[in-house]
Formats: C-alpha cells, sequence, structure tokens
C-alpha cells in the first residue's frame, strides 16, 4: 500500500560548483549520500543545471511520442529492450537509446530515424540533456565508491560505462492505474528526471510504498543491481514503481549507467576478507543482459543479476 503521509527522500545539492573533490562541501554531500542510500537506497539530486533544458527537454519528448505509430515502430536495435517499445499499447511506451553518451547515436541512429531531414532542436536538446546527466551520475558513482574506500577503481568503472537513454511516456489514468511494475534496476546507478506528474514510487524498508514527489530541479538517483554486486552487497538495489493516478500525462527520462559489454566486472578485493565472503562472480554485463531478456519472456520475473552472478 502506498503511504498516505507526507514524505520527501534526502535533498542532496549537487548544484554547487565548489562540489570538487575532497572539498569541505564534498565531504559534507558524501555523508548525507551514505546516509540516504543506507536508509533508502536513493536520493533525490538537486542539479539547478537540468532547468536549462528542462523546456526543451519535455517539449522534445511529447514531439517524439506524437509521432504516428508505424513511424516509432521504425527505431529498432539489435539488442534486446532497445529501440521502441511500447509496454502497454496507449498507455505506456519508451523509447530506449543505447550508448546515449555518444551524441551520434541520437543524432543519426534515433533523430534521422524519425525525422530524415533531421531535426535539429530535438538532438541538441537530448544531447545536452545527456551530458548533464552523466556529469552528475559519475559524480554521485564516485562518491559512493569512495564512502566504500574503493575510489581508486573509480576511473576504470566510469570509462567503462555505456548510458542508455530511455524516453517514457505514461499515459493519463482517466480511471484506469497504468504502471510500471515492481522492479530493481540492473544498472550501476539510474537517474530519474521527470515532468509535473507524479507517479514514481518506492518501497522502504518495511516493504511500505511511498510516493516521490521532486523539484523540477532535481533527479532521482537509484542503486541498481550492478552497484549492489560491485560492492558485494554493500548496497541494496532501490525497488520502485510507477502508478498512474492523475489524468495528465507523465513523461520521464532515465539515465542508466550500465557496464560496457565485454568488460568483466568484479568485487574489488578490499571488499572481501573472513567476515565477509565473496557473494558474487565477475559478469559481463551484454552477457547477462541477453539471458535476463530471455528469463523475463519466459516470465520469470524475478530473476536479477545478484541471481546470475551469485556464489551462494
Amino acid at each position: 500500500m502506498s503511504s498516505e503521509t507526507p514524505f520527501s527522500l534526502p535533498v542532496i545539492n549537487f548544484s554547487e560548483q565548489e562540489l570538487k573533490l575532497g572539498s569541505p562541501e564534498w565531504d559534507s554531500a558524501k555523508v548525507r549520500v551514505r546516509e540516504a542510500l543506507a536508509e533508502y537506497g536513493c536520493f533525490e539530486a538537486s542539479f539547478d543545471r537540468v532547468l536549462v533544458v528542462q523546456k526543451a527537454l519535455f517539449g522534445a519528448l511529447e514531439e517524439v511520442f506524437d509521432l504516428p505509430l508505424q513511424t516509432k515502430e521504425l527505431y529498432v536495435s539489435d539488442k534486446p529492450a532497445r529501440g521502441y517499445v511500447p509496454v502497454e499499447s496507449g498507455l505506456h511506451e519508451n523509447i530506449i537509446v543505447d550508448a546515449a553518451n555518444i551524441a551520434e547515436n541520437i543524432e543519426t541512429g534515433l533523430t534521422t530515424t524519425y525525422w530524415p531531414q533531421g531535426n535539429t532542436n530535438f538532438s541538441k536538446t537530448l544531447v545536452s540533456f545527456t551530458k548533464l546527466a552523466s556529469t552528475l551520475e559519475k559524480t554521485v558513482r564516485r562518491m559512493i565508491l569512495e564512502i566504500f574506500g574503493v575510489e581508486k577503481y573509480a576511473d576504470e568503472l566510469i570509462e567503462s560505462t555505456n548510458y542508455i537513454l530511455k524516453a517514457m511516456k505514461y499515459e493519463g489514468s482517466q480511471g484506469r492505474l497504468p504502471f510500471c511494475g515492481a522492479h530493481a534496476d540492473q544498472s550501476m546507478v539510474t537517474l530519474l528526471y521527470q515532468n509535473e506528474v507524479n507517479g514514481l514510487e518506492i518501497q522502504n524498508k518495511d516493504g511500505e510504498w511511498i510516493n516521490v514527489n521532486p523539484s523540477p530541479n532535481s533527479f532521482i538517483v537509484l542503486v541498481g543491481e550492478s552497484l549492489s554486486v560491485l560492492l558485494n552487497g554493500g548496497l541494496s538495489s532501490t525497488y520502485h514503481r510507477v502508478i498512474m493516478k492523475e489524468s495528465t500525462t507523465r513523461y520521464c527520462v532515465g539515465l542508466f549507467a550500465t557496464p560496457k559489454g565485454g568488460y568483466q566486472v568484479k568485487v574489488p578485493k578490499e571488499l572481501v576478507d573472513d567476515k565477509h565472503g565473496l557473494l558474487f562472480k565477475p559478469f559481463d554485463y551484454d552477457e547477462f543482459w541477453k539471458t535476463f531478456c530471455t528469463q523475463m519472456a519466459q516470465g520469470n520475473h524475478r530473476f536479477s543479476l545478484k541471481n546470475y552472478c551469485s556464489t551462494v
């Protein structure tokens, strides 16, 4: 059941220009990140720079989702769960761009598929948003690795990241409750940025579902299964869902930081000792993803990365 009492996730300010590695502001934010992730597995990251693209971003999402269905279906990928993915016809749609941190994948891969004559404003908006969001994600992940004393691996891990951009549309309920079912993301870190229409809920430690109401200048930052595995279970991934109760359309953009295919993710030796045994084997994310999508197609919705690489 969703919480009926007012609730706010911890809000951590990442807008400060002084938020530099090792500064007092950095250390203060790091303490708050540690506390928030230990309690909720997520937090709200205030990041004022996103306001520069806010209006154009949601205008771009409305523009692309308003295209005819037969046009949207032209955007396909040879990877599973990429391209145009309608979850429930007319109610919930996704457009998913792989390696979105490479501008060409937005400019030519996505944009020219839908607008052969070009759509510069659309491309620039999505490229700008991806740059902003990935900058924030790198800062957050570096901070988390420092919390666990494994910051020496930060550069390698960040350089081995594939950013997936996911545009989402949820039609207003009109008496129904279209939703994205409860799940934890398989990413390292997920950043979610939405319009003014709420619907996101997170599950707390007691199993209660809590409504999330982020500010216009904020991202919701979620821990994914890949980060939980990397840290040998030191953090728990965040279970969340979307329940639509409003009549207005909800638009949301997610940036999912996942390991690049071919890169072996393994638990740092610093996180394994006599008291903390190795819980997870090394894994290649792309190989896991193929198995994951197969399991989902077969109806095994409980399958996760932890099942895939558990040593137990």
